[in-house]
């Protein structure tokens, strides 16, 4: 089994897929009106539209409702793109921070509130974590 994506279900995929595009620099696949994904060389994030729930189950999922998932980006350096955050991002939870695991870490949210991190390993432990996951 392959883990390949996350799905954002919001109530404006383009204000969305905006956002994501001008943080992550990464251009969103469009397939529909209702339905994006950004892809990296490990993963999809995949922005949909409130009018996609239905197709899987009614009711199931609801925007802007995110109290629990946080989506992760492993960046070249956390505290530059902190630096180029400013002006697009409007709620930054934390500034560049460096964990006990080894990675320093940027946590902020997306316009619909959902928690992002965007984080570079600082030492040699967290390095080898990264690699490892981005040979997977």
């Amino acid at each position: 089994m392959d883990f390949v994506s996350i799905r954002i279900i919001t109530g404006d995929v383009a204000r969305l897929v905006d956002f994501y595009e001008r943080a992550t620099g990464v251009r969103a696949e469009w397939a529909t009106e209702d339905f994006a994904e950004l892809r990296t060389a490990t993963a999809t994030l995949a922005i949909a539209g409130t009018r996609t729930v239905p197709l899987f189950a009614p009711g199931s999922a609801r925007p802007a409702d995110n109290h629990s998932v946080i989506t992760e980006f492993l960046v070249d350096d956390v505290d530059r793109v902190h630096e180029n955050l400013t002006g697009l991002v409007t709620d930054f939870v934390a500034g560049p921070t460096t964990m006990p695991w080894g990675n320093r870490s940027l946590l902020f949210r997306d316009p619909d509130g959902n928690l992002v991190n965007f984080y570079t390993p600082v030492t040699a432990s967290a390095e080898r974590r990264a690699r490892r996951s981005a040979e997977r």
